[in-house]
């Protein structure tokens, strides 16, 4: 198949997985939050249950996608992702939810990004086209489009049914199995030899991926920034948000995919506006850092007691700070990976994000269960930018600059 080709396909494979992770999100902290209406501390348990496969696999995930190939990989594991969402949605339909079963479909669930997400995106310098910053910036569009998509549709789930939104969920995922699998198999030479070897081992490719990053000092910041981010916002973010949800503003499904469907829209426009840049941004690491730095002023402000409308917009503005620092962080570490490693780099780039971010769900979980909320979301936030503050004028990522041909 010709690689103009498979950029869509690669598109709406990856797209399905947003898509999926759009309702997720929703579904998951409905259930938890508003429908089993469990502590915050447990919430925060079921959110770190999500995450903490990640953790421990994220970069088997990376190693194997190199040693085997990302696409047989991405394929695998999307498949069996359908799985996970099938059993819950029986679950809810005879009525027989628990919290225990939201905590072993959460593990199942992180279980297998943590095999998808490194893959996935070692898979894109194969289908690109042009530079890496404009079709990675694309791809992260297309993915965050879909993704409001899937906000929009678990919203209605108190009208529905939740059983109805989750199935609808697997057969997306299912859809998105079958378009990877039709994506071209683009491996470089060395690698293939490489995969060959009965020597090696996946522990070797893992400690490999992970020595190229933390040599590399670019790549090395954003694996910093990444933990920090981790920890911080998003930690913070799938506990709070729901809880504010429901305890500020009695809210339900719909005010939680409202919020979301902001912050989303927020990142969708930043996304839009970068790709409409012809010549990208030179100042890569600089735009980063800043993004982060902002962010966490924004976010920060939504540990006031504010009314509803104007928390949804502060998580716009926060969705905006995002699409800059996740389209930048991600073309940093798709330019620096040799082609060799890209699967093990990106591994450890989801790596460095998502393993911190199950400490993130306990930490601000059991803030909020003794302090609120709203100072769990603002303590969080000011962590995050004295970092920043700190970090970006030592930092060589501050002073980097890309130079295109």
């Amino acid at each position: 198949m010709k690689r103009k080709h498979s950029l869509p396909l690669y598109l709406f494979g990856t797209g399905t997985w947003f898509a999926s992770h759009g309702i997720q999100h929703i579904m998951f902290a409905w259930l938890v939050t508003l429908v089993l209406r469990e502590a915050p501390l447990k919430i925060g348990i079921a959110q770190m249950s999500l995450l903490i496969p990640a953790t421990l696999l994220m970069l088997v995930g990376g190693g194997l996608a190199d040693r085997i190939g990302g696409k047989r990989v991405a394929v695998l594991a999307q498949s069996l992702s359908v799985i996970p969402p099938i059993l819950l949605a029986t679950c809810l339909a005879f009525k027989v939810l628990s919290y225990e079963i939201m905590i072993a479909y959460a593990i199942c669930m992180g279980v297998l990004q943590a095999f998808v997400t490194p893959a996935r995106d070692g898979l894109l310098n194969s289908v690109a086209r042009g530079r890496i910053q404009r079709t990675v910036t694309k791809a992260t569009l297309v993915q965050f489009v879909v993704q409001m998509a899937g906000f929009a549709f678990a919203s209605t789930a108190q009208f529905v049914g939740g059983a109805i939104i989750i199935y609808v969920q697997a057969a997306i995922l299912a859809g998105g199995a079958i378009a990877l699998s039709r994506v071209p198999s683009i491996r470089p030479e060395r690698e293939t030899a490489a995969q060959q070897s009965a020597v090696r081992s996946i522990w070797r490719d893992i400690k490999t991926g992970t020595m190229t990053v933390l040599r590399n000092s670019h790549m090395r910041m954003v694996a910093f920034q990444n933990v920090a981010m981790g920890i911080c916002f998003m930690g913070s973010y799938m506990v709070t948000i729901p809880l504010l949800i429901r305890e500020r503003y009695q809210g339900d499904s719909v005010d939680l995919g409202i919020v979301s469907f902001f912050n989303s829209l927020g990142l969708v426009l930043t996304i839009t506006f970068l790709l409409s840049l012809r010549s990208g941004i030179r100042r890569q690491g600089r735009a980063l850092l800043l993004a982060h730095g902002v962010g966490a002023i924004v976010l920060g402000i939504g540990g006031f007691n504010l009314s509803y409308w104007f928390f949804a917009l502060l998580l716009f503005f926060w969705g905006a700070c995002g699409g800059v620092a996740m389209s930048m962080s991600r073309t940093i570490m798709q330019e620096h990976a040799p082609n060799d490693q890209r699967g093990r780099v990106m591994g450890f780039f989801s790596f460095s994000f998502m393993g911190a971010g199950p400490i993130g769900t306990l930490i601000w979980g059991t803030t909020a269960e003794f302090f609120g909320p709203e100072f769990s979301l603002f303590c969080a936030c000011s962590i995050m930018f004295v970092i920043i503050a700190v970090i970006a004028p030592k930092t060589q990522l501050w002073r980097m600059r890309t130079v295109y041909a």
